[in-house]
């Protein structure tokens, strides 16, 4: 059993409210896998679709340890939201004794190994969503959407 970043399924509950279903590679694993779907920015209380947020001169370890917030294009800080969606993903992979998580890249919450620079550019830099690193900080495993089969 796997935690699994939702919009990979094909929910529609991304940023715009459309999903990141792509190449059949995480809906192939559900032949041989039981995979949960979560969502934490809705988990933690955003609405779908919402504008789109970056992480600011941080990375999601820097958001959980406060040095840093999530602010939304509009300019309003949703910080609040990313943590108690994180916390809501940990507590739900807690319950369900799930141990590894398929997360989606570049995301401010679920992303792994790059983020959005913060500028809403389109410039990557090398960081964790707010989800992925409490997830990591609680030693479930993440598997980033790249690496699946």
């Amino acid at each position: 059993m796997k935690l699994i970043s939702a919009c990979l399924l094909g929910i529609k509950c991304s940023w715009n409210g459309d999903d990141k279903y792509n190449n059949y590679r995480a809906v192939r694993l559900l032949k041989d896998e039981i995979l949960i779907p979560v969502c934490p920015e809705q988990l933690g209380g955003l609405p779908t679709p919402r504008a789109p947020q970056e992480i600011q001169r941080g990375t999601g370890v820097d958001v959980l340890n406060g040095k840093c917030k999530v602010i939304n294009k509009n300019g309003e800080d949703v910080t609040i939201e990313f943590i108690r969606g994180a916390e809501e993903t940990l507590k739900i992979a807690r319950q369900l004794n799930v141990k590894e998580f398929i997360a989606k890249s570049r995301s401010p919450s679920c992303g792994c190994g790059q983020i959005y620079d913060g500028t809403f550019s389109s410039r990557l830099t090398s960081g964790e969503g707010v989800t992925t690193a409490l997830l990591r900080r609680n030693r479930i495993k993440i598997i980033p959407e790249k690496d699946l089969p």
